[in-house]
């Protein structure tokens, strides 16, 4: 939960008393108007009592211009955002609080907060009079179906004297980001090479020792077995101390996704670039919680934030993190995977998951590149000719995907095609078979039309 604070104060001043006798309304125009004539004819007629309506008339608004513009700079807004992350597709609520901290009562207020358009209608709340120390707090519902990162504010506060007089607006500083993250599925457990602990036998362990002068000890602990105890390091020190235990060394895995602009048609919540982007991010949550190292590439090179980039190094905030990358992720304008396939250039025994656009044939011999440089390679390959909307593609466009996916699988890729509509826990489950059991090129998948 992010929050605004007050922002009292925080605006700059806006002219003075020229921008507050601006802000009158057509009444408190009228009614200076009617008093300045009616204080010149009395001067005119030499009618005292025309004088004295005159003034009457003149001084009401600029004596409400003058009690408005003072309270409007003891009025204090704030807002609260929670959560500041949600996937697309879901809601987050935004409480606004609005606080007289003045001696003088408010009049009618109008209280209206700036958000992006593709959030929602702007909202606006009209508030009845606010005692001396009074608040008043009111909340409003943002969701919005495509990533990105979405400003909200600035606060805008209008205010108005109980004659109607005079109307002044102030805005206050305080602003708020609402990070919309990819959606991500729940993938089911299938056997990974190199899979951590409780799922294989396939993790790596190094020993924090390598002899009895590389020895680390570290001080006893309640329970520790005495076998391991260091008896150098204990004369050393005085206290003592016990070999370290084997140091489990976490699986590593890098998640390949494919941004070029050529790879994909259309555009929207449901094209075959969000559902790439989406799928990527459900596969990081997946290996980060099943305590893999993920590293997330994209076909230009760049690596976006991964694991031990947080505080302390955790899934949540190494998850945290890429998500909030993946939220802001476009189309790139690079023609090919070169530039992935060189930062992947000796890569060890790392699991590869990529997800992949329409590729040609040199694209195609990139990718068998790039798998002779993991360990073992995963790939989800989208053909963007049927996700479009009559989701068809011709007889030689179908015969082109085909080629293309044996390539992958001679190469030594689990490739697995994705189209419309299909559920990425359908298609990990469907790698995991294809891994253990390779299915013969050029025969169809339950997940695609063509394989």
């Amino acid at each position: 939960m992010t929050a605004g604070s007050p922002a009292a104060g925080d605006d700059e001043e806006e002219g003075g008393i020229r921008s507050a006798l601006g802000g009158l309304t057509t009444r408190g125009r009228s009614f200076l108007a009617a008093g300045v004539a009616a204080a010149l004819c009395a001067v005119v007629l030499g009618q005292s009592d025309l004088l004295r309506v005159g003034l009457l008339l003149a001084v009401l608004p600029l004596l409400c211009v003058a009690v408005l513009h003072r309270t409007r700079h003891r009025v204090a807004g704030s807002r609260r955002l929670f959560p500041s992350r949600v996937p697309a597709g879901s809601e987050a609520r935004v409480h606004l609080r609005l606080d007289n901290v003045s001696r003088l009562p408010t009049g009618l207020l109008m209280l209206q907060d700036h958000v992006p358009y593709v959030l929602g209608p702007r909202p606006r709340f009209v508030l009845d009079r606010v005692e001396p120390g009074g608040r008043r707090e009111v909340s409003y519902r943002v969701r919005s179906d495509l990533r990105g990162r979405y400003p909200l504010g600035p606060l805008q506060l209008r205010l108005n004297d109980p004659f109607g007089m005079c109307e002044l607006t102030r805005s206050f500083s305080a602003a708020d980001t609402l990070t919309v993250i990819p959606r991500t599925e729940p993938l089911p457990p299938v056997s990974l090479p190199g899979d951590a602990a409780g799922y294989g036998d396939g993790r790596q362990r190094t020993l924090a020792l390598a002899g009895d002068d590389d020895v680390i000890p570290r001080t006893y602990r309640h329970g520790d077995d005495l076998r391991r105890v260091h008896w150098r390091s204990t004369a050393r020190y005085g206290e003592l101390m016990v070999r370290r235990e084997e140091q489990p060394q976490r699986p590593r895995c890098t998640v390949l996704l494919d941004t070029r602009r050529a790879a994909y048609r259309g555009a929207g919540p449901d094209s075959a670039f969000e559902w790439a982007v989406s799928g990527a991010a459900s596969a990081v949550v997946h290996l980060l919680e099943r305590g893999f190292s993920v590293q997330l590439l994209t076909d230009t090179g760049t690596s976006l934030p991964g694991a031990g980039d947080g505080p302390a190094g955790s899934p949540q905030e190494s998850a945290g993190l890429i998500l909030d990358a993946l939220a802001v992720v476009h189309h790139s304008d690079g023609t090919g995977l070169s530039r992935a396939c060189d930062v992947l250039r000796g890569g060890g025994e790392g699991l590869l998951v990529a997800f992949l656009g329409d590729m040609d044939e040199e694209q195609t011999a990139v990718a068998a590149r790039i798998r002779r440089r993991s360990g073992s390679a995963i790939a989800f390959v989208l053909d963007s000719r049927v996700w479009t909307a009559d989701g068809t593609a011709d007889g030689t466009a179908d015969e082109t995907a085909r080629v293309r996916l044996r390539a992958l699988r001679e190469a030594g890729w689990t490739a697995v095609p994705a189209g419309p509509g299909a559920a990425l826990p359908g298609l990990w489950r469907e790698a995991g078979r294809e891994r253990a059991h390779p299915a013969p090129a050029g025969t169809a998948g339950p997940s695609g039309r063509w394989s």
